[in-house]
């Protein structure tokens, strides 16, 4: 009975990897893959930054379904005195291979942000993207569910299958707002420090055509996408609560993504000289409703942040997937403080 179900899984993984047009993809590292959080983080949180990040899941089910994204922000402004805001810029590629029929997507996208310097701690974000997507599938490669006979999956049966389209590309855009707030008053060893983001982004307004049989009515659904983040450092300790909510929707599919990591400073970075490197270490616990427990582990050193977290499958998949989920990596390189909150009225 399980090689049975193990079989079905195979053949209905293969036709929901055609057919995910619903859903795009997302990385459990939700803080460190900004730019497909929400156009407005670019420039918001450091005046230049690098993120590559990379996910591998269902490997103990059928073909790993992979995801590779790479960024990069910064702020075209930053060395300006008396501004009064931020004006930042970045670009944002990722590649998508899903399933055994190797449903390829290839997205690359150009953002605009604005933040708006309310006053020393606070300010408010618009930003905007746009860009080109690409996507292809080997239909030989699948699996289909035409093909299982009542018992098991055979490979002889003719899945019917055919596709008039099976390479195309589309248009892509969509906008965020964000706001930000930031403290960082008393000494290093005080660890007062708060910072907040908030944010809430729509993406592909244009509804891009995505469809590979050229059904008129199949387009790509928008998602709306909306997060709360903060650092919120524990006086006079060397450790930092870092809680998370992240709420995606689109059309039928959501997902509710929450938990908290916590930050233990092994080694404090002097703010001003520069001569003393930080080092810290990151625990962290999320929960996708319904779907898994993610763990992460981070590590930082000065300028640079890695980072592993591993998805524990608890749906209803779990009786093929054995708690298997899938694992995540990043690497992040932040050429600043995190900080950007200089008002108009500062020199």
């Amino acid at each position: 009975m399980r090689k049975n179900m193990r079989t079905f899984v195979l053949a209905s993984l293969s036709a929901i990897a055609m057919n995910a047009f619903a859903q795009d993809t997302h990385f459990s590292f939700s803080e460190f893959s900004t730019m497909s959080l929400n156009p407005g983080l670019a420039g918001a949180n450091s005046p230049l930054q690098g993120v590559v990040n990379f996910r591998s899941q269902w490997n103990s089910v059928a073909e790993p379904f992979q995801t590779v994204a790479a960024s990069f922000d910064a702020r075209f402004n930053e060395n300006k005195r008396r501004k009064s805001g931020i004006i930042a810029g970045g670009i944002n590629f990722y590649n998508d291979r899903a399933g055994d029929v190797r449903v390829t997507t290839n997205n690359v996208n150009l953002n605009l942000a604005y933040h708006l310097l309310l006053d020393d701690n606070n300010k408010l974000g618009i930003g905007i993207y746009g860009g080109y997507g690409q996507r292809s599938l080997n239909a030989n490669g699948g699996k289909w569910g035409s093909q299982y006979n009542g018992l098991t999956y055979d490979a002889s049966v003719d899945p019917g299958e055919t596709f008039a389209n099976a390479n195309f590309g589309y248009l892509d855009a969509g906008a965020g707002i964000l706001y930000s707030y930031g403290s960082n008053g008393g000494y290093m060893n005080q660890n007062i420090d708060r910072k907040i983001n908030a944010g809430f982004a729509v993406y592909h307004v244009n509804r891009p055509k995505y469809s590979f049989i050229n059904a008129e009515n199949e387009r790509l659904y928008m998602r709306m996408s909306a997060f709360v983040n903060a650092e919120i450092g524990i006086a006079n300790t060397r450790g930092t609560i870092m809680p998370g909510v992240y709420y995606h929707r689109q059309k039928n599919a959501q997902e509710i993504f929450l938990g908290a990591n916590y930050k233990y400073n092994l080694h404090e970075g002097s703010r001003h000289t520069g001569f003393t490197r930080p080092i810290a270490l990151y625990l962290g616990l999320y929960g996708r409703l319904k779907d898994a427990l993610v763990g992460k582990f981070m590590f930082e050193y000065d300028q640079f942040m890695a980072g592993f977290g591993y998805d524990i499958n608890i749906s209803s998949l779990n009786e093929v997937s054995r708690a298997r989920g899938g694992f995540e990596l990043f690497l992040r390189f932040n050429a600043g403080d995190g900080g950007g909150f200089r008002s108009k009225s500062r020199i």
